[in-house]
């Protein structure tokens, strides 16, 4: 299996990454490959190539109904990247390093949860400038 950080390291792969867990976030049970190059106007062998590269690093789950395949995020193998990260990390109260806050259970859960979301809508918008005209 490839090293999960080289598999997010390609753009691509994190824009198809980012448009399936905004598609499972609204719902979806799967994406189709079409819709995928669709949103984000790449041709389709490149979709499948990385498609291929995400299913084997089991970032993605793949769901077939007829000569259809609905693809869906497996947010899972994150975990490892998580898990290099978190020491890296400042907590922002008190400069003390990640996991060291004093904040209940909840509320630190609550924290990480809305600082996800920040992150995820940032690269969201960073996206949508990319594909505004004269960028």
């Amino acid at each position: 299996m490839a090293d999960i950080f080289d598999v997010i390291a390609d753009g691509t792969r994190r824009d198809i990454l980012q448009l399936l867990l905004d598609r499972s976030s609204a719902g979806e049970r799967g994406t189709s490959v079409s819709y995928i190059v669709q949103q984000l106007a790449v041709s389709q062998p490149t979709v499948s190539k990385h498609l291929k590269v995400l299913r084997e690093a089991q970032l993605v789950s793949v769901r077939e109904e007829g000569q259809h395949r609905y693809y869906s995020l497996s947010s899972a193998p994150l975990d490892e990247i998580d898990d290099w990260l978190i020491p890296f990390l400042d907590d922002a109260t008190d400069g003390e390093p990640a996991g060291t806050s004093t904040l209940p259970d909840s509320a630190a859960h609550a924290a990480d949860t809305l600082g996800r979301a920040a992150a995820s809508a940032k690269h969201a918008l960073e996206n949508a400038l990319k594909k505004l005209p004269g960028r």
